[in-house]
């Protein structure tokens, strides 16, 4: 199929209307819309290795969770690193489409993902419709809990915050997740995990009354590039999955 019927089709599956008003997302670069598509390269971010991975393994598409390019381009350079990659794929003749909130709020999309990771039952939506809350079949400690986290994860460092109640109603939101905090406390989690949370809330969280555990933004959202392969494959694309993670720790 072509670029531009694969689009339509992961548009379909993948609706624009689940993403947030101030998002941008969906075809981010295409420099040929009625090329073929036979393999894509699916990974969490688009960088130069990505790109780089894309062009040897003969990826027609990139297709991605968070955004190519986020806020409005003022020009199109080899100076600066997000039009340099612009470029680079144009060249190389590779289209980009990338699926962000809507993609946390779609159903078995980041946040699903992540619950069923952790073993929640009864879940639903929080949130604007984009994090999920649900209930872990038996009660445990946060750091018992934070260990699983850790471990179902894969994440080299968890940070938690004790509020010294026992886990049972979890609310989950991958990357950050800050903002919807209230919104879990109000939705009656006991625990709120999450990509960042950053410093003042994980010092609050004993005063709010709230466990709270910091995954890793990579972390808590990487688990959907498989959603993707799996979409993409019975769409009948070969597709590569491919870790962009480019942080590391000592």
């Amino acid at each position: 199929m072509t670029v531009k019927t694969l689009y339509e089709k992961l548009n379909t599956a993948i609706p624009a209307s689940l993403s947030c008003e101030w998002d941008n997302d969906g075809l981010m670069c295409c420099p040929d819309s009625t090329k073929e598509v036979r393999r894509a390269l699916v990974c969490l971010d688009v960088t130069a290795d990505a790109i780089d991975k894309a062009i040897s393994e003969e990826c027609d598409v990139i297709v991605t969770h968070h955004p190519l390019i986020f806020k409005g381009l003022k020009a199109i350079t080899d100076e600066f690193f997000i039009p340099k990659k612009a470029i680079k794929l144009i060249r190389a003749g590779i289209s980009v489409m990338s699926f962000h909130t809507r993609l946390d709020a779609l159903s078995g999309g980041v946040n699903d993902r992540l619950a069923e990771l952790l073993e929640l039952g009864d879940i639903a939506p929080f949130g604007d419709g984009i994090g999920r809350i649900g209930m872990l079949k038996m009660t445990c400690d946060i750091e018992s809990f934070a260990k699983k986290v850790k471990a179902v994860l894969g994440a080299p460092v968890v940070q938690y915050a004790d509020a010294q109640r026992d886990v049972q109603r979890v609310a989950v939101l991958g990357g950050s997740g800050k903002d919807e905090l209230y919104a879990a406390i109000a939705a009656g989690a006991d625990t709120f995990v999450s990509g960042e949370l950053s410093h003042h809330p994980m010092t609050d969280a004993p005063d709010m009354n709230i466990n709270l555990i910091e995954a890793g933004h990579f972390y808590t959202e990487e688990p959907v590039c498989k959603v993707l392969c799996q979409i993409l494959t019975e769409l009948g694309i070969e597709a590569i999955h491919y870790n962009s993670n480019k942080t590391k720790v000592i």
